[in-house]
């Protein structure tokens, strides 16, 4: 596992597009896998200006996500599907044939084992952006969850519908599951790049790279993965000792 510490977001920000900009450099047509939430906005701004200074070419990329709320249509301003677009899809010229999103409307057990097929049949994940949830979640695979498990249906525990209040008018609109990659899926990345930053973060970090392997905190079983780029802050960092 590689650490590169930054002193705040928008040097974090900045490191992670670098790093995927090497890669598409390298392979024009990437399968990248992405993340929502705010920790990546800032890198999908700056890889929006990569793109507007004809530094990047997005049009061979394929691209799946790692999650999508149960029950949120593609038009709902607060689906995952919606984020990308106003975050970055709209912004670059990504072939939309080679947008895929996890499905959360309808037989969602049919649509997690479809997505593995279409992942699958993509050739797997080349490259993949995880953000870290204080609970130590990777996706939205919560405390408990098993290393070889694949996309599905997850209950999100209270401090994660807590996390995501701000996305939402009313609390009693946020979901209480979601469809999500497994930490199955995420480890058979080729590349992997964690971003983190706040203190709120500092404890997750702590675990996930110093602390024992264990489902209480899914992110520590990327200590397994043989290719593992974490982007830190400062205050991300703060309570590792030996990092």
């Amino acid at each position: 596992m590689k650490i590169i510490k930054v002193k705040d977001y928008q040097e974090m920000s900045i490191a992670g597009a670098k790093i995927i900009k090497e890669e598409i450099l390298k392979k024009p047509n990437l399968t990248i896998c992405f993340a929502t939430g705010s920790t990546p906005i800032g890198m999908y701004q700056a890889l929006t200006k990569m793109y507007q200074h004809k530094e990047l070419d997005f049009s061979k990329v394929t691209s799946f996500n790692l999650d999508e709320y149960v029950g949120l249509g593609q038009s709902n301003p607060c689906s995952y599907h919606y984020f990308m677009y106003k975050n970055l899809f709209n912004h670059i010229n990504i072939n939309k044939n080679n947008v895929h999103l996890p499905n959360g409307i309808g037989d969602i057990a049919k649509n997690a084992s479809d997505y593995e097929k279409l992942i699958a049949s993509k050739g797997g994940i080349d490259f993949m952006i995880l953000g870290l949830g204080t609970n130590g979640h990777i996706a939205f695979n919560e405390p408990g969850s098993k290393i070889d498990e694949s996309t599905r249906e997850i209950k999100l525990t209270q401090s994660t519908i807590d996390a995501n209040k701000i996305y939402f008018d009313n609390e009693n609109d946020i979901p209480k599951t979601a469809i999500s990659m497994g930490v199955g899926s995420i480890m058979k990345a080729k590349k992997i790049i964690l971003l983190a930053n706040g203190i709120k973060k500092a404890d997750a970090i702590h675990n996930m790279i110093e602390g024992p392997v264990t489902s209480n905190c899914p992110a520590s079983f990327l200590q397994k993965h043989h290719d593992v780029t974490v982007i830190i802050d400062t205050e991300a960092a703060s309570k590792l000792k030996n990092s």
